[in-house]
This record gives C-alpha cells, structure tokens and sequence, in this order.
C-alpha cells in the first residue's frame, strides 16, 4: 500500500467521522435520567433492630449472615461495623 492510497483511506474515514457528527447534532437529544434526590439512610445492627419493634439485634445479625437482608461492612475484619439500608425493612 502506497502512501496514495492510505492518504485515499484517511480521507475517507474523515469524511464518514464528519457525517456521523452532522448527524449526532440533527437528532434529538438523548434524554438521561435526573439524579434522584432520595437519600439512602444506613443503620447499624442497633438502629435498625430499635426501628422495628420485636425485632432483637441477634435476629438483625442472623439475617445479615444468612443474606436475608443486604448489608454494608465499614472496615475491615470482625471489627468493621455492618450498615444496613432502611429502605429494606420499611420498601
């Protein structure tokens, strides 16, 4: 392949490039979705056992473990504090 011709094949790519992005500006917007503005509210194995009442915090630790409910650990190894997401007791 000669410089000709790769020169040939570089144009043509920079034509095809102009082409797509004229396009892109003459359709209409992609349209993305607003950020949320609902907080997430973590609580500890504490709060969330004193959120519901009847509900003792070796209950909230066995759910924990048997995955029953998801959960965040915050630190690492047995020391790290386990944050569980309010939405999943009261959706």
């Amino acid at each position: 392949m000669n410089t000709t011709e790769k020169k040939a094949i570089v144009d043509n790519i920079l034509e095809l490039l102009i082409q797509l992005t004229e396009d892109g500006e003459n359709s209409a917007p992609q349209t993305t979705k607003a950020p949320t503005t609902d907080k997430v509210e973590m609580l500890t194995i504490k709060e969330s056992a004193a959120l519901i009442s009847g509900l003792s915090e070796h209950t909230v630790r066995q759910l924990v473990a048997q995955n029953k409910i998801k959960y965040i650990r915050t630190g690492e190894g047995i020391r790290g504090k386990i944050l569980v997401n309010k939405a999943d007791f009261y959706p």
